[in-house]
């Protein structure tokens, strides 16, 4: 595996190289926050995708740079293939902009998780101190988790995503870094 810094890729973009970025989070996670000029495509997708693409060097991201080291394990290219070390955290860090087209700045994933966890604490909590048969709910959605797990298919992610606040924005905004902290 070959590893770019975000010094190096931000170098390469201002000379005018050509470089595809490819985006291997979740579409959520994209829309979220992604370096402009990215394109995204889901580390599941990647492999069945990545014929449509032209044939310029290719620079994998995702938020820290694990999604994007499996991917590049994954891939069988001709082309030159990178991983943009520390992902977009790195490139944030480092002041560069960011390009956000939904309303929210959490990932579906981390709802998806938060929703889970509360909603497993409620029902352990309250079958303790008001019925016991709130215990259901604590296994109604451990049993949907298995669900998701086991066949990728995830109906509180489903459910989150039509949610107002995982709307696409009006526009889509390029957001210094500064301005998130």
């Amino acid at each position: 595996m070959s590893a770019i810094t975000v010094d190096q890729l931000k170098e390469a973009l201002q000379k005018g190289e050509r470089i595809q970025i490819i985006d291997v989070r979740e579409p959520g996670e994209f829309s979220a926050e992604h370096i402009p000029g990215a394109v995204n495509m889901p580390l599941g997708e990647i492999e069945q995708r990545l014929g449509d693409m032209n044939s310029d060097p290719i620079v994998l991201v995702c938020h820290s740079g694990e999604r994007s080291e499996m991917a590049c394990d994954r891939l069988t290219s001709d082309r030159e293939t990178k991983v943009l070390e520390g992902g977009t955290s790195a490139w944030q860090q480092a002041g560069h902009e960011v390009l956000g087209c939904t309303k929210t700045r959490w990932a579906l994933e981390r709802q998806t998780r938060l929703g889970a966890g509360v909603l497993v604490l409620a029902g352990t909590i309250l079958s303790l101190t008001v019925a016991p048969a709130w215990i259901y709910l604590a296994m109604f959605v451990g049993a949907g988790l298995t669900f998701a797990g086991a066949t990728n298919i995830c109906g509180m992610g489903l459910l989150l995503a039509k949610m107002p606040w995982n709307g696409p924005a009006a526009t889509c905004q390029t957001t210094p870094t500064e301005a998130k902290q």
